[in-house]
């Protein structure tokens, strides 16, 4: 195998498949990425047998062929060579010469014969969505996902077609977050639970871009993205997600309406007298006309009033300060509703229309003086 193509190319293809490269692994064909050149195109191939990434490099093949190297030092060498264009080339003992202007290195490769391509999947039952609609849901949905695997479920999120909207759900066991919205189309109805990993790492390719479109399709077992030049392959977490309806509640005793960023600001200003592993609640007490917010630590203490508008009842209420913050990052409105029935239930940070909707649950709290 030969092929010649430029490290700005190189460099671009490595950071996409080297998402599914895992870091730790009992089996080292896993650590490579396969270059394909057999069929006169240029693929890197990267699959850690739960998420595959499968993208094209343009270049010029001399020979074809298909080797597998090894991905970190693969990567290495290249983002350590000259801005210039880079040869690639491998012979029958698998040892590969890669040379760019006057620096050469040899390494030894591996049979692609040893590599697990990419499962096969039929592309028929699929949606179409726009790159800068699906990095933004999945952005605005994926801090809740649980992060260890005491419940698998918890670890992915819930995508869900009905018609023409699409539904990312993720939750934690502390805090829910729904977002919904419009597809160009309408489809049937699908259900599936996407590991939140592979949503993380697809939300880092995807572009910003309106006009570009992510191709999505589903079996029982994988989600496969297909967009630009690149093919995202996942397994699906296999059981029942969990009944997010019967948690949801429109009784509210208290609405209080507020300007987002000044009350993003004012719980990040309490965080500063927060040590890192402290669980030090935020304790807000709302009554007419202004929320107050307290916080009081090892470092010291520290209270802020924000004016609001406020329907119903007065009512203090202690909440992670993360869980809001996250949030309210991740709404773009410059006013929020927040929704509440009393300091043990959770509240509820929803638009009028629901295309998001947060939960967060409360905290139990000693009362600041």
């Amino acid at each position: 195998m030969k092929f010649v193509c430029s490290k700005s190319n190189l460099i671009g293809g490595l950071q996409i498949v080297s998402k599914a490269v895992p870091s730790k692994t009992t089996m080292s064909i896993l650590q490579c990425i396969l270059i394909d050149a057999t069929e006169g195109i240029i693929k890197f191939i990267a699959n850690d047998m739960e998420l595959g990434i499968q993208t094209t490099v343009e270049g010029n093949i001399v020979d074809r062929g298909f080797i597998a190297l090894d991905a970190r030092i693969f990567f290495d060498i290249v983002r350590k060579l000259p801005d210039n264009d880079v040869t690639i080339e491998s012979d029958e003992s698998y040892k590969v010469t890669i040379s760019c202007e006057k620096a050469k290195f040899n390494i030894i490769g591996r049979a692609g014969d040893d590599f697990t391509y990419l499962p096969s999947i039929e592309k028929i039952d699929g949606i179409r969505v726009s790159q800068f609609t699906l990095k933004n849901v999945i952005t605005q949905t994926i801090f809740s996902i649980a992060e260890n695997d005491t419940n698998k479920m918890m670890s992915g999120e819930l995508f869900e077609i009905d018609g023409s909207v699409m539904k990312l759900v993720s939750l934690d066991g502390h805090r829910i977050s729904i977002r919904k919205v419009e597809l160009s189309e309408s489809y049937p109805v699908k259900k599936v639970v996407v590991p939140g990993k592979t949503l993380s790492e697809i939300s880092k390719i995807l572009t910003d871009s309106t006009e570009s479109e992510v191709n999505i399709y589903f079996t029982d077992k994988h989600i496969l993205f297909e967009f630009d030049s690149t093919i995202v392959v996942s397994r699906l977490l296999e059981g029942e997600y969990f009944n997010i309806d019967q948690m949801l509640s429109s009784d509210y005793e208290t609405k209080v309406t507020i300007n987002r960023r000044e009350f993003l600001e004012c719980i990040d200003r309490a965080t500063l007298l927060v040590k890192e592993g402290d669980k030090k609640p935020v304790i807000i007490s709302i009554e007419e006309g202004q929320m107050e917010l307290k916080i009081n630590s090892t470092v010291g203490s520290m209270d802020e009033k924000v004016d609001i508008e406020k329907q119903g009842k007065d009512l203090k209420i202690g909440f992670n300060p993360k869980f809001l913050i996250d949030a309210l990052r991740v709404i773009e409105d410059e006013t929020v509703d927040i929704y509440l029935v009393n300091p043990k239930a959770p509240c509820f940070i929803k638009d009028a229309d629901a295309s998001y909707i947060y939960l967060i649950l409360p905290v139990n709290f000693t009362t600041v003086d």
